[in-house]
């Protein structure tokens, strides 16, 4: 009994461990993103990616020689392949040449309520009242950050609602993966779900082509990071980690993002979210802590 607990122990450790490798890496691609999207347009900045991060992902899935999914696997992969590495990341991109990084990256965050009401519908996990009140809190912290954004004209409201909608596919993505990953491994599951995005994002081509001849040299090179580290690396230890835990409780560990994106935009790229844009965004994650509050906790 005792050997059990202790490959338990050393199992959670190791996931804890993949999550927090996912999670500094997620909040550095914001960063990064709104960075390379002076360079690069959408969907020119999403495949570049996928490029680099189908490469990589490749080249370990062929030295491990871990073959092709299951059958079983492949409608969760294609679903978080086209919602989350594909549909996901072309939203993403498109809002953070609205927002700044750290107010795409509390907006998103509203991810893992979307993630509950998905499983209460799809998985019939239902909806608890924690569930609806937080709803609330975070659709009005939402509404702050819209109104807060509302100087800076139409096209700041409008990267809001990107964000927002990134949030919606991203928790696409994580309800679809989870299923897979009960057949096939995680570096299957991410490798060919970064292949299924990179497909959906080849009509990017040209405008990827056209773009890195005219882009600098910096802007190449953080195209190159996101597709390395926050992709090939961050999405197989997040599928690492999921495979090990609930969607909901994977969903919970991105709670930290947002304070690591605001962080690291003031010190790269000299941002900062205004008050009351953090404001609305502070409601939006407690909005989110309360959804995943259990009933009778203090």
């Amino acid at each position: 009994m005792e050997q059990i607990m202790t490959a338990e122990t050393r199992a959670d450790r190791r996931a804890l461990v993949a999550a927090g490798v996912t999670v500094l890496l997620w909040a550095s691609a914001f960063v990064a993103i709104r960075s390379a999207a002076q360079d690069f347009s959408p969907g020119a900045l999403a495949l570049g990616r996928l490029l680099a991060g189908s490469v990589v992902l490749g080249a370990i899935w062929l030295v491990r020689g871990e073959g092709l999914p299951p059958r079983a696997a492949w409608p969760g992969i294609l679903g978080s392949g086209i919602l989350w590495f594909g549909l996901y990341m072309v939203v993403l991109n498109w809002g953070e040449q609205e927002v700044d990084a750290g107010t795409a990256a509390m907006v998103v965050n509203v991810g893992p309520i979307v993630i509950a009401l998905l499983g209460g519908w799809l998985l019939r996990e239902g909806f608890p009242p924690l569930l609806m009140a937080g709803m609330a809190v975070s659709f009005a912290g939402a509404v702050v950050v819209g109104v807060s954004m509302s100087g800076g004209g139409h096209a700041s409201i409008v990267g809001v609602l990107l964000c927002l909608f990134a949030a919606v596919t991203y928790a696409g993505g994580v309800v679809c993966q989870k299923p897979a990953l009960r057949h096939a491994s995680a570096l299957q599951v991410t490798t060919f779900g970064c292949f299924v995005g990179m497909v959906a994002c080849l009509p990017f081509a040209g405008e990827l082509v056209s773009q890195l001849g005219t882009a600098p040299l910096s802007a190449t090179l953080n195209v190159l990071y996101l597709g390395v580290f926050p992709t090939a690396l961050a999405f197989t230890t997040w599928a690492y980690a999921l495979a090990r835990t609930t969607a909901g409780r994977m969903g919970a560990t991105t709670y930290v993002v947002p304070a690591l994106v605001v962080l690291m935009a003031w010190i790269v790229l000299g941002e900062i979210p205004g008050l009351l844009t953090l404001a609305g965004g502070l409601l939006c994650l407690a909005g989110v802590a309360v959804s995943r509050r259990r009933p009778g906790t203090a």
